[in-house]
């Protein structure tokens, strides 16, 4: 094989690795409550979840929130969501997944829009970080896109991943499109935060576990 560099994959973490969805509804209505919204079922969310999340909260409320709103429930909602994450545990198969890709001689990293300091220890804590050739979360403020972002992982890997043999997989649509902003290919995973329907919007291949997912992503980094 030579000097070729092996097929990478880079992991989304909120609703793909780490299986957190409890967490996210009971999070995301308490932040509702905050501003007498009902609170909804995780197929309601499921449908109507987007990015940036404001516009989420727009399809909801029939407007999009204040800055002073948006604020308020941003923090409530991560307030809460510390609290409900203690019960969330890897997603189905993810340990061994990644345990196997590794051995199989390839790369994987982990980007996330959760906060960076809050995501290493989270990682570390399962035992998984050995893993990764790099664990990058959100720095700046919540709300935005993962292109940006994505772009800028990339380019730290330059070397260890080359764009033609990595493949990026998520739970949501903007998993697709962050990748697509950077030159690379994706598979969407439907046991996150996002309806199979809306996944398939997205243009690429969706997949119902994370064994299948890594399967699709190494024959497209072949």
């Amino acid at each position: 094989m030579g000097m070729q560099v092996s097929a990478h994959i880079v992991w989304d973490w909120n609703g793909t690795l780490f299986h957190d969805n409890d967490a996210i509804i009971g999070a995301t209505n308490a932040a509702f409550a905050e501003l007498g919204l009902a609170p909804i079922t995780l197929e309601q969310y499921r449908s109507l979840y987007c990015v940036p999340v404001p516009k989420f909260y727009e399809r909801l409320l029939g407007r999009l929130p204040s800055d002073a709103e948006w604020e308020l429930m941003d923090d409530v909602f991560h307030r809460h969501y510390a609290e409900h994450r203690v019960r969330c545990g890897l997603a189905e198969g993810a340990a061994e997944l990644l345990e196997e890709w590794r051995s199989a001689g390839h790369s994987q990293s982990l980007l996330s829009m959760y906060v960076h300091e809050e995501l290493v220890p989270l990682v570390r804590g399962f035992g998984i970080e050995a893993h990764f050739v790099r664990v990058e979360g959100r720095t700046g403020p919540s709300g935005g896109s993962k292109a940006e972002h994505m772009v800028r992982h990339l380019r730290a890997l330059a070397g260890s991943a080359e764009p033609a043999r990595t493949v990026v997989i998520g739970d949501a649509a903007d998993d697709a499109v962050a990748a697509q902003h950077a030159g690379v290919r994706a598979v969407l995973y439907t046991g996150g935060s996002h309806s199979r329907a809306s996944l398939e919007e997205a243009g690429v291949p969706v997949v119902d576990t994370l064994a299948d997912a890594v399967a699709r992503a190494q024959r497209m980094a072949a």
